[in-house]
């Protein structure tokens, strides 16, 4: 399989479970709500600490595979345009604490998350 496919494959993927994950988790919400990005972020970052687990110590991944997975999938599922937007969008709206408090918790716990799991893995 090519890998340009690859990646174009795993992205689609990746960008529809994330629409899928940010649908239900802010389908009550009529106002920005970076929840639903939140989410999927860190769901990619565990993803992505795992695969990068498994393509290392437990068995040999093709480049192919691993480039659908990690650059594709992880890549089109986690969004930092989303994540710039809903925060511009809460700072532009008056939101200044949630704005702070959405950039604080998402590099903390994405960062936090993957350290976690190259630690205990």
């Amino acid at each position: 399989m090519n890998t340009l496919f690859a990646i174009f494959i795993g992205g689609g993927l990746g960008s529809v479970s994330r629409f899928g994950i940010s649908k239900f988790i802010t389908s009550d919400f009529k106002e920005i709500n970076p929840v639903g990005t939140l989410t999927a972020n860190i769901i990619s970052t565990l993803i992505l600490g795992i695969i990068l687990y498994i393509s290392t110590e437990k068995f040999i991944m093709s480049p192919t595979i691993k480039a659908l997975l990690i650059v594709g999938f992880c890549g089109g599922f986690s969004t930092f345009s989303t994540f710039s937007y809903e925060t511009f969008e809460l700072m532009r709206s008056g939101n200044y604490y949630f704005a702070a408090a959405n950039i604080l918790v998402s590099m903390f716990l994405g960062v936090g998350v993957l350290f976690i799991l190259a630690r205990s893995i």
